[in-house]
């Protein structure tokens, strides 16, 4: 299946483009996304317990269930005041 990625902030320019496509078997999850690009890309690895995943404008946890065609927006940790 094939889903399109968009990074924000500092994942941006780890991943070195604003949105990306990524192949994944059917029945992929979020985790399995976030596995995938942190072999092609390790500098996203010290982000996996801070960075959240969305799945079609959802937050959803590493087991939110993927399908063809879907969008996976990563977030890096948001702090304010």
């Amino acid at each position: 299946m094939q889903i399109r990625l968009l990074a924000f902030a500092s994942l941006r320019e780890i991943l070195q483009a604003p949105e990306r496509s990524l192949s994944l078997p059917d029945g992929a999850r979020a985790g399995d996304a976030q596995r995938l690009l942190e072999e092609q890309f390790p500098a996203l690895t010290p982000h996996r317990s801070s960075m959240r995943i969305a799945i079609n404008g959802r937050l959803v946890d590493s087991d939110g269930a993927l399908r063809d065609g879907d969008e996976i927006a990563l977030f890096p940790p948001v702090g304010g005041g």
